[in-house]
């Protein structure tokens, strides 16, 4: 099996990252999603990354269903809670990780549209709601030590984005305890293995 993949994506780390803590081997095959050619559009409708093409052909997407599925293929200690609260909890850190870096993704692509274009209502909305989320993540930073499974690491990798993206934000000013705890787990194998690169392919579909 096969990811396809964008070196810069957060959700593609995700499932890097959670296939590294698993033990499990991932081959990434880059997607130029904005290609009309590209065969990630035959494998996932919505053309997005990341895509799990599976050894018999067949498709999995998004992120998390894919680490579901890779959760399933290891005989180690569980990403995802078996059931009950603690699965709850994870599953709600997995969408705030998401959540958040949705919205610093499509604030950036709000900064390549064409003067004209742009829209600064809606840059505003998502810079409200990534400090929204920062604030919701400091208040929460102290439970995120107790472990590193799926909803840690959607956190973790979404916070990269916003780092890679927008270096001198300077988050950490009002977030110190989930600076703290970020710094920490970038420490993780499984993060310093997976760090997100610039994607040199087009950045917006063709005319």
């Amino acid at each position: 099996m096969f990811l396809r993949s964008l070196p810069h994506s957060p959700y593609v780390r995700k499932v890097r990252v959670a296939a590294h803590e698993t033990g499990l081997s991932l081959d990434c095959v880059e997607a130029h999603v904005f290609d009309p050619a590209t065969p990630l559009l035959a494998e996932n409708p919505l053309g997005k990354v990341p895509a799990l093409v599976r050894d018999d052909g067949s498709v999995l997407y998004d992120s998390t269903v894919i680490c579901q599925y890779l959760d399933t293929l290891h005989g180690g200690a569980r990403l995802f809670p078996p059931e009950g609260e603690a699965l709850w909890q994870a599953l709600r850190r997995n969408a705030l990780g998401d959540g958040l870096g949705q919205a610093a993704t499509w604030n950036i692509r709000e900064r390549y549209r064409p003067d004209g274009e742009r829209s600064p209502r809606y840059q505003a909305y998502y810079e409200r709601t990534i400090d929204r989320s920062f604030a919701a993540l400091e208040a929460e930073a102290p439970a995120l030590a107790e472990r590193f499974g799926i909803g840690e690491i959607s956190i973790a990798c979404a916070i990269s984005y916003v780092d890679f993206r927008y270096p001198d934000r300077g988050w950490r000013r009002t977030a110190p305890r989930l600076g703290a705890w970020y710094d920490g787990v970038c420490r993780r194998p499984s993060m310093r293995a997976t760090e997100l690169q610039a994607y040199k392919g087009p950045l917006q579909p063709p005319a």
